[in-house]
């Protein structure tokens, strides 16, 4: 697992964001800091990551913001995380590989066997509005890393997931099928839907906005 700051002005107000699958901060660079410092961890090719190394207890708000693999792999930190402020899940499930609730497992296997560069350029592109890459955005990653990190993903064992405040849900997300994740989050936490596809952030214009 791998880290970087977006934004460390020594703030009062942390937000700690799980990136998606092959992502890096081209997605939410656009994103407006306001009065926050923004830690994003994503690359989830090795899960001996310490967390515990950031020292989270100077911030008086912490919040926790996960989009897609990363809601999953957050529970990993489970013991760390659950005295945050609030915690938001984006277009994610703690049970990402599931037919019910997440990805369904023979389309998740098959993507991680027929991986290469057309499959990984349309699994992309699938993530956004018509089917189409933001041209804002780019993805400096090897197809060899992207690999490594779906095999990694599904390796993760999960002892104890963490307890979401608001899942915010997109109505077309052709990734992580919408009505899995509304199968999965009803009756355990807020739900807000919006009109938007897996990578819902240009609908959204500052760090703030996502904390429903």
């Amino acid at each position: 697992m791998q880290y970087f700051w977006l934004n460390k002005n020594n703030n009062k107000k942390l937000i700690l964001f799980f990136n998606g699958w092959a992502m890096n901060e081209t997605p939410v660079k656009h994103l407006k800091f306001s009065d926050f410092d923004v830690l994003v961890l994503y690359d989830y090719r090795d899960l001996n990551f310490d967390l515990s190394q950031f020292d989270f207890s100077k911030y008086e708000k912490k919040y926790l913001i996960c989009w897609s693999m990363g809601v999953y792999a957050s529970c990993l930190f489970n013991e760390i995380l659950k005295d945050f402020d609030k915690k938001i899940a984006i277009n994610g499930t703690t049970k990402i590989i599931d037919d019910n609730f997440g990805i369904p497992e023979k389309i998740y296997k098959i993507t991680v066997k027929l991986l290469n560069e057309d499959s990984c350029d349309k699994f992309i592109k699938n993530m956004f509005d018509n089917g189409k890459l933001n041209p804002n955005i780019t993805i400096n990653r090897t197809l060899e890393e992207l690999k490594e990190e779906l095999i990694s993903i599904q390796k993760i064992k999960l002892n104890k997931e963490i307890a979401f405040d608001c899942a915010i849900i997109s109505s077309f997300d052709r990734i992580v099928p919408t009505k899995n994740q509304i199968n999965f989050w009803q009756n355990k936490t807020t739900i807000k839907q919006i009109d938007s596809t897996h990578c819902p952030f240009d609908k959204f214009e500052k760090w703030s906005d996502l904390l429903c």
